[in-house]
Order: C-alpha cells, then sequence, then structure tokens
C-alpha cells in the first residue's frame, strides 16, 4: 500500500501565460484520462526476467495500448512482450534515447506514458501519473523518494541522484524532484517541443533541462519505487552513465544559464591562477632566500586573465539571454492578441 505523504503538484517559478477560457474548460471538466487515450511506451534491451510482468500490469489496468521499443535484446524480451499482449518495434539505433525519439514516429495518441521494463515502477502508479495531464500540465515526473523501497537503489546511485538533482536546480533554477526518473508521462505536442539528441540514460536528464527552458508546464507526483526482481540485471552503470549524465546537464547549460557554465569555469580558473600567485609572492617576498618561479608566475597570470574573461563573456553571454527571452515573451503576447483582434473581442484591460 501506498502511504507516502502526498506532495503538492510543481509549478514553473517562471510566470505562464493563462491559458485559453476554453482550454481552462476543458482541464476542469476532464478528471481523468482514458487508458484508451494513451500509450505506454517500454524502452528495453535483455528484460526477459521483468517484460513480462510490466506489460501484463499495465494491461490489467485497462493500458491495452503498450509499445515495446527494444534495442537488439538477445534473451527473448521482444517474444515475452508480444505474448503478453504489448506491440513490438526493434529499433534502428543503440540506447535508451535513441528509443524513445524513435517510439514517437510510431505513436498517434495523444498521451505518452514512459516507464521502464525493470519492473522497478508499479503500474497501479498509472493514474496518479496521468492525473496531471488532465488538469492541464504537459509533462509529469514520477518521484521515486517519496517512496522508495528498501534495496530499490544503492548508497551510491543514491548520492549521484541527490547530487545531479541538486545541480539542476542550481543550473536551471527549478527543483523538479527526480530528474532521472524513468516514469514519466507527457503530450506528444509537448514531446514535439523538446530538442532531445542524447542516445543513452542522459534522455531524462535532457527532457527535464527542455522542460525548463521552453516553460513546459511540469508536475511532480509521489509514486512507489520497487527493487529489481531477483534474477535481473541492470543496464545502468553508476560510473559511466552518471558521468554522462552530469556532462549533459552542465552542457545544457550553455544555453539555459550561459553564467553558470562560463562563470564555473571562470571562476575556478581564477581561483587557481590567484593560488599560483600567492605562492610566487610568498617563495619571492617572504621565503629566505628568495625563490624565483617565472614559469609560475607567467601560469598564474594566464589563468586569472582566462578566467576574467570568462566571467565577462559568462555576464555577456546572460544578458543576451534575458534580452531574448523578453523579446520572445513580447512576440508570444502580440501573437496571442491578434485572434482576440480578429475576433473583435477585447478584454477590460486591453480595451
Amino acid at each position: 500500500m501506498f502511504h507516502a505523504v502526498q506532495k503538492p503538484f510543481y509549478r514553473r517559478r517562471v510566470q505562464l501565460p493563462p491559458m485559453d477560457p476554453v482550454e481552462t474548460v476543458v482541464a476542469a471538466e476532464a478528471t481523468s484520462i482514458s487508458p484508451n487515450e494513451v500509450c505506454v511506451l517500454v524502452p528495453t534491451y535483455d528484460e526477459a526476467e521483468t517484460i513480462g510482468g510490466v506489460v501484463a500490469g499495465f494491461r490489467r489496468e485497462g493500458f491495452s495500448n503498450v509499445l515495446v521499443v527494444d534495442g537488439g535484446s538477445t534473451d527473448g524480451t521482444r517474444d515475452i512482450a508480444r505474448d503478453h499482449g504489448a506491440h513490438v518495434v526493434v529499433q534502428s539505433g543503440e540506447g535508451k534515447g535513441q528509443a524513445v525519439r524513435e517510439a514517437m514516429a510510431h505513436v498517434d495518441l495523444e498521451y505518452v506514458l514512459m516507464v521502464d521494463g525493470d519492473g522497478t515502477y508499479r503500474p497501479e502508479d498509472a493514474t496518479r501519473m496521468l492525473e496531471p495531464l488532465a488538469e492541464g500540465y504537459e509533462h509529469v515526473i514520477g518521484d521515486r523518494f517519496a517512496d522508495m523501497e528498501t534495496g530499490a537503489m544503492t548508497r551510491l546511485n543514491k548520492v549521484g541522484n541527490g547530487f545531479t538533482n541538486r545541480a539542476f536546480s542550481l543550473i536551471h533554477g527549478d527543483d523538479y524532484g527526480d530528474i532521472l526518473s524513468g516514469y514519466r508521462a507527457f503530450t506528444r505536442e509537448s514531446f514535439e517541443r523538446l530538442n532531445l539528441t542524447a542516445d543513452g540514460f542522459g534522455i531524462e536528464t535532457q527532457m527535464a533541462v527542455e522542460c525548463a527552458k521552453h516553460d513546459v508546464r511540469t508536475a511532480v507526483v509521489p509514486i512507489t519505487y520497487r527493487p529489481r526482481p531477483d534474477g535481473s540485471d541492470t543496464n545502468l552503470h553508476p560510473i559511466r552513465d552518471g558521468g554522462i549524465i552530469f556532462l549533459e546537464l552542465y552542457r545544457r547549460a550553455k544555453t539555459n544559464n550561459p553564467l553558470f557554465y562560463f562563470g564555473s569555469v571562470g571562476l575556478a580558473s581564477t581561483l587557481v591562477g590567484l593560488v599560483l600567485a600567492g605562492y610566487v609572492g610568498y617563495e619571492w617576498f617572504v621565503r629566505v632566500p628568495r625563490v624565483s618561479h617565472e614559469v609560475l608566475a607567467v601560469v598564474s597570470a594566464a589563468a586569472v586573465l582566462f578566467g576574467v574573461q570568462l566571467l565577462m563573456f559568462g555576464v555577456l553571454s546572460d544578458m543576451i539571454l534575458s534580452l531574448h527571452r523578453e523579446q520572445v515573451d513580447r512576440l508570444e503576447k502580440i501573437e496571442a492578441r491578434q485572434p482576440a483582434e480578429r475576433s473583435g473581442t477585447f478584454s477590460d484591460d486591453e480595451r
């Protein structure tokens, strides 16, 4: 039974434009989404031990549209998925990210519920995941830390997840709770607005960054996270994939928070230069006899200059990005006002 404390849905700190009155009425009336409107997307690779239970679980919950995108499994994953009623597609490339992007070409329904095929997520939480979409949200992230069962995640993975989530909040200014969660729900329209290029496990990080960047209405809901069943092995390599995830998070800061992207390296370079300069100064002015470090002096000066230049570049880039966002907001307001002008209907503030 689920015992986690209910968390309020998280809404971006940026003020979003109000929904159209018609859309507001529709969202208010749509208290639930029918399973027939949802495609359950399951990327897999060698998940023979668990895929049957995953597919059967969602079908028991009423989701008849289960799409398994397989990355070339050799353990019978595809046959087991078909036997349990899933539609199976073999991806042309490799990696979870590539599988998700390719899968969308096979989805013709409005809503997508993405879940891993390792049996760690409960099909019973599907309704909870879809509720925010009926309320007008566009992307939903399942928070595994709300109810994580014993043994579901190693201590190393917990540390890595916590560090990544804090880094995301610092860099992008939003707290999505669990950006690496593989349990997500989203609309087709919002997915098409995301610029996703990652092929591997960095896809979840990219999705979170793109949601923050493009003002996608995002909700976070508590879910239960279970240990992998005995006999199944994870495809995630903590060190290798963790490094890829963090580099992806940092790389994406270039266009969403350039001050952090350039400033962090600039600050580090400046500090290194100042430390070297302090050492050179100590050796020359304090130590007896004096010791000259010409090479270190040149390196320290270069490091300080390089760092200051990066900091200045970061500030300028941040100013340009702020101006760009202001222009985009103005254009969106103009575009939103044009239909009202053509129809001759205005609000009291616009008259």
